[in-house]
């Protein structure tokens, strides 16, 4: 036991939230779950409360889930974890991090300017401008800017002819006015998420769909199995979450016919895959980082 005081930030009772505190706390003897619908901020004060728990007298915070959902508010809650972090509070991620991944197409312009490979992908405003895209790729994943686990995706495909994408796009942008898609590829029913701590690979798991789903998102009825991931998908990971900083990340790759593409960096990287796909305590072993960390 220690007498560091680490919180975790996440959806109090979900289960990757309850074991990283659980943890945390086995190793400190602290534990404190913060759902950030309870956060209170008085800039006057410098006080960032949890009922009676000032988080600016923390240790540490560990982000395990900012929100049920990603939207705008996400990213105001992450504002809200920096007055915690001016105060001295170690934040893994950091809120800088994070936030440059919440949003999908400020993810997907850092691995392009890093010569990521990824799916061909137009972001418009444009209906037209969309529209061609689809002819273009054949048949296109329309994906919110902010979501999670596929939530608010829709797939078009060129061959349902223009009336149909016509309206279609015009659905989507209803609810998304700056419209993000994406070429659909063949992945073959499975793609890889490939799991870092602290920059240090720790495995690879798979998503297999079970069902004729476009994806393979444990939401939509995949599971996990286990991958022996090459060198060279190892290093293509590597290169991907490195611009970001991260302290764990989960890095989303598929393997198509031209080669590994990556989707996406996870701005928190999930815990079940790594435990029920490539046997990894991601819980344990990200207390272990934050403490070492904490204690300098």
């Amino acid at each position: 036991m220690t007498d560091l005081k680490i919180g975790v930030i996440g959806i109090p009772g979900k289960w990757s939230t309850e074991v990283l505190a659980d943890a945390i706390e086995q190793r400190t003897g602290f534990g404190a779950v913060i759902g950030m619908a309870d956060v209170a901020l008085d800039l006057e004060t410098r006080s960032l409360t949890a009922g009676n728990l000032n988080l600016c007298d923390l240790d540490g915070l560990v982000i395990k889930k900012i929100s049920e959902e990603y939207s705008q508010a996400t990213l105001d809650r992450l504002e809200m974890l920096r007055v915690a972090e001016s105060a001295g509070v170690r934040i893994f991620s950091r809120t800088s991090a994070i936030l440059g991944l919440v949003n999908r197409l400020s993810c997907t312009v850092t691995l392009s300017n890093a010569g990521i490979p990824m799916p061909a992908t137009c972001v418009t405003e444009n209906e037209a401008e969309a529209l061609a895209a689809v002819e273009r790729y054949g048949s296109a994943v329309f994906k919110p800017l902010f979501s999670t686990k596929a939530r608010g995706m829709m797939l078009l495909d060129a061959a349902a002819g223009t009336p149909a994408l016509k309206q279609g796009i015009a659905a989507f942008k209803a609810d998304n006015p700056v419209m993000y898609l994406q070429q659909k590829v063949n992945l073959s029913g499975r793609d890889l998420g490939m799991v870092f701590l602290g920059g240090r690979y720790l495995g690879t798991y798979a998503r297999v769909a079970q069902t004729d789903s476009w994806n393979t998102t444990i939401h939509h009825g995949g599971k996990y199995e286990p991958f022996d991931a090459d060198e060279d998908l190892i290093d293509l990971a590597r290169r991907a979450q490195a611009p970001f900083g991260l302290d764990f990340t989960t890095v989303d790759i598929g393997l198509t016919d031209t080669g590994p593409i990556v989707f996406e960096v996870s701005a928190f990287g999930g815990f079940r895959g790594a435990l029920e796909g490539a046997s990894i305590d991601a819980a344990g072993l990200y207390a272990d980082h934050v403490i070492a960390k904490v204690r300098g």
